[in-house]
């Protein structure tokens, strides 16, 4: 059973998660010397967010409300490249990396919505 100050350790597992996530999806970007400035600053913006992820998995009922940022994030990514998945004119990967991006912010609205809600 949880209380309201402990979310337990799950959440803690999945906000790791969800940071790991964002970096090793950034990373390919980084490394890859042939990509255009404008790449590899959106893969600089990935891995902030998962810092983001990590700080908050912290202590994820405090620190909470810092993810409706990954929620918008998340969700802008996926409105602005789904029409590109469907299309077949996306970068290969494409898909999968945004499955993932609603896969997290299903759980972060979980964690928001549930047991953080209200903060402490």
């Amino acid at each position: 059973m949880m209380s309201k100050g402990n979310p337990g350790r799950g959440w803690k597992w999945m906000l790791w998660g969800a940071a790991a996530y964002n970096w090793l999806v950034s990373l390919p970007v980084l490394i890859d010397g042939q990509l255009a400035a404008e790449a590899k600053i959106s893969a600089v913006l990935v891995a902030g967010f998962g810092l983001l992820y990590a700080l908050v998995a912290r202590d994820p009922v405090r620190l909470a409300p810092a993810l409706w940022a990954g929620v918008a994030g998340k969700l802008g990514l996926v409105v602005l490249l789904a029409p590109s998945v469907a299309s077949g004119t996306a970068a290969p990967g494409t898909g999968p990396v945004l499955a993932g991006d609603l896969v997290f912010t299903a759980a972060f609205l979980a964690l928001l919505l549930g047991p953080a809600r209200g903060g402490r």
